[in-house]
């Protein structure tokens, strides 16, 4: 990686094209406008990769290198991950232009070296001989039009050419004079791997984190290392799901939130490391308002987690923010210096949602803060002028700030990195990040063998891909471009071929028939609406709607039905209807938390229910289509998955981590689908095959299955994050 960073300025590339216009089949490329058309239609293409565009075309038929583009692309920033972006760039103008990489039509590869331009390009209009942002010089000749009769009329237009020029000059000065401060980086970590989820202490001397790539329910541990150059030091040996690092007020103490089979409850070390003990039960990211009181979240009921104040023994206890739906969960709370206002990271049954700001005094509604995205983290100027947020828009998450209370959000970074976690410093002139790229991609292991599957782009690790019925064919959601959307995809597990299945729709939830020739999809509409739609894998019919607007995470049930979760008030359910919309019905009378799928043989549904008889806690369940009792299936929360033929469930026991791709058990199933065999209480975390007979452990906890324990795909998603400082503008 190398050590720079995206700035606004405008790459040279772009001026090797300098006016120029080509063409190459149906497409039109003008540097001097930098636009490019499709058969005279505009399209929407990003600054770097039409910067690459221009460099690539220009050189028609010629090899350049990637430090070439690297140079050209990235000179003058201070911190870009450049084979990151390069690789970014490349795959955008890939899928903006239908290019096949295996039989490219216009950018080919050439194995450790670079890229050649391989369509025919037509010159329009050459390249001007001067560079666009300057005047050519002018030649004596042409300056003798002064003396010319007519001079008055061309001293008006000179004299009008000259006012315009100046005003244009103070225009460009008065923009110079108040530009943004430059953003400027400072590396505090340097691991091969990663570090997230940044703390400081009181004094700002001690800086506590997560080493791994996983800042939300990371089983890695906690280190700490004094500011500025002391060595990481791990305070933590603690595998269980942790979040939400922060100082005691004294320094002394590093609590943090853990999840397991008990619900949430806070923890805390001390800075010396040693043995964790509990602080507080029924309590998650937790922060000091003072020496007494305490900020932090808790759950009531259900898995309903809201942000509440109270002493370390609980007393007087007072509610602050609760999300009005039952499915949220607010995970992180950020007090205002003056401790009157607090900032909130929440999310429901979707993922993260936009942070709120609400007031610790009460009598006051909630309110968006922050840009309108996936909000991970929040903070506060020391003199609480400003709130910082890192939030995902348009597929990127980057810093963000806004002026307290009502302000207009501001970006502060941009590029191909990454940024996650905010920890303010007590001068308020920087902050410390985690910086860095991720990137994902299919695998596939078949036997003793594991190769990539994907084709170019990210696949979305949050909806898990799925094996065609006859295990020949993955489909996956495939994200090429940071503001696009997820299309379906489908690749040949044998011949790796990959293609679009409805190229064009972007959809947030999917599910294969048990034939396979019909996908059932969500689509969300610009204004958060969700609509079902039904189509034939084939494509030999147009989709078509089902049922109303609102419907979500869809799934075949018996008989062709579609199986779905509707909103009703505050609570989800889940509910069925034939394939025309009709007939519609709750498959169960209680609400249900997560709606995890069904099994191939339609006979079992899984879900998260927010309450059972015996328990209090969410209970992760086999819920029978037919009728009949419903099984635990895990003794905390798991995400249950089943082999193609349903003759084997997949629980996983142990979470992934830094060193550890996690473990699930293979369980076998009965005739029928027959779950008789597992514990009547499920799966506890850390179970061994003996738990169920004839079950196998699988060494990893992320996966899709195939048709048995020795086949199956995965997400594979790398992750390369340290962290750094960041000034303010």
């Amino acid at each position: 990686m190398s050590n720079r960073v995206p700035s606004p300025e405008i790459s040279s590339a772009a001026n090797r094209g300098q006016g120029a216009v080509y063409e190459f089949c149906e497409f039109r490329l003008d540097c001097g406008r930098f636009e490019l058309l499709r058969k005279s239609q505009p399209l929407r293409l990003e600054r770097k990769p039409m910067e690459l565009l221009i460099l690539l075309v220009s050189r028609e038929g010629q090899l350049v290198s990637r430090a070439e583009i690297a140079e050209r692309l990235w000179s003058s920033e201070i911190f870009v991950d450049t084979e990151h972006g390069i690789n970014t760039a490349i795959r955008k103008l890939r899928h903006l232009l239908h290019d096949d990489p295996s039989e490219p039509r216009f950018i080919q590869t050439v194995t450790g070296a670079g890229y050649r331009f391989v369509a025919s390009v037509s010159t329009v209009v050459p390249a001007l001989p001067f560079p666009v942002s300057s005047p050519p010089n002018i030649p004596k000749a042409i300056a003798v039009i002064s003396r010319h009769p007519r001079r008055k009329q061309v001293a008006w237009y000179v004299g009008v050419g000259s006012c315009i020029f100046l005003a244009l000059g103070g225009m460009a000065l008065y923009r110079w004079r108040h530009r943004p401060p430059e953003v400027r980086y400072t590396q505090l970590t340097d691991f091969t791997d990663s570090a997230v989820a940044p703390a400081l202490s009181p004094d700002g001397r001690m800086l506590a984190f997560v080493r791994g790539g996983n800042p939300f329910l990371s089983s890695d541990q906690i280190y700490i290392k004094m500011l500025p150059n002391g060595e990481a030091r791990r305070v933590t040996d603690d595998d269980r799901a942790k979040y939400g690092l922060t100082f005691s007020p004294d320094g002394s103490q590093i609590a943090y939130t853990v999840f397991d089979s008990s619900g949430f409850s806070t923890y805390q070390v001390s800075a010396l490391g040693g043995e964790p003990h509990l602080l507080l039960k029924n309590a998650a990211g937790l922060v000091w308002l003072d020496s007494q009181r305490l900020l932090f979240s808790e759950i009531p009921s259900g898995i309903h987690m809201g942000v509440v104040t109270a002493t370390a023994t609980r007393a007087d206890l007072r509610e602050i923010y609760f999300p009005p739906h039952e499915r949220g969960m607010a995970h992180y709370s950020y007090p205002s210096p003056d401790r009157h206002w607090a900032l909130i990271v929440e999310m429901n049954g979707e993922g993260w949602i936009s942070c709120k700001l609400v007031s610790l005094d009460g009598g006051r509604a909630a309110r968006q803060a922050g840009p309108a995205g996936a909000c991970t983290s929040a903070g506060w100027s020391p003199d609480g002028a400003w709130m910082y947020f890192t939030a995902v828009v348009e597929g990127r998450s980057h810093l963000w700030r806004q002026r307290f209370p009502e302000g207009t959000p501001e970006q502060i970074t941009s590029g191909p990195t990454e940024e996650e976690g905010i920890a303010v410093e007590q001068t308020g002139r920087a902050l410390i990040t985690s910086v860095g790229v991720h990137e994902s991609a299919l695998w596939i292991h078949d036997g003793n063998n594991e190769r990539p599957l994907s084709s170019e782009g990210e696949v979305i690790g949050g909806i898990s891909p799925s094996f065609s019925p006859d295990s020949k064919n993955i489909y996956y959601l495939l994200r090429h471009g940071e503001a696009s959307g997820a299309e379906l995809w489908r690749t040949e597990i044998d011949s790796g071929k990959s293609e679009a299945v409805f190229p064009g729709t972007s959809m947030s939830s999917y599910d294969v028939s048990t034939d396979g020739k019909q996908a059932v999809y969500t689509t969300l509409a610009p204004g958060g609406t969700t609509q079902l739609w039904l189509a034939p894998l084939d494509r030999s019919a147009a989709a078509r709607k089902v049922g109303n607007p609102g419907g979500r995470w869809p799934r075949f049930g018996v008989h062709g039905q579609i199986l779905f979760v509707e909103t009703e008030g505050n609570k989800n359910y889940l509910e069925r209807m034939n394939p025309d919309g009709s007939n519609r019905s709750k498959v169960f009378p209680y609400p249900i938390a997560e709606f995890q799928g069904v099994s191939p043989g339609r006979r079992w549904a899984m879900a998260v229910v927010s309450r059972t008889t015996d328990r209090d806690f969410p209970s992760v369940m086999a819920i029978p289509l037919d009728g009949g009792r419903a099984r635990h299936i895990c003794t905390s929360y798991c995400l249950p998955k089943w082999s193609t033929d349903g003759r084997f469930l997949f629980i996983p026991v142990e979470d992934p981590s830094r060193t550890s791709a996690g473990r699930s058990l293979a369980i076998p199933v009965g005739p029928g689908e027959s779950l008789s065999n597992l514990p009547v209480g499920g799966i506890a975390p850390l179970a061994e095959p003996s738990v169920v007979p004839g079950a196998k452990s699988v060494r990893r906890a992320d996966l899709v299955p195939g048709k048995d324990p020795e086949h199956y795909a995965w997400v594979n998603t790398t992750v390369h994050r340290n962290l750094y400082r960041i000034s303010l503008p």
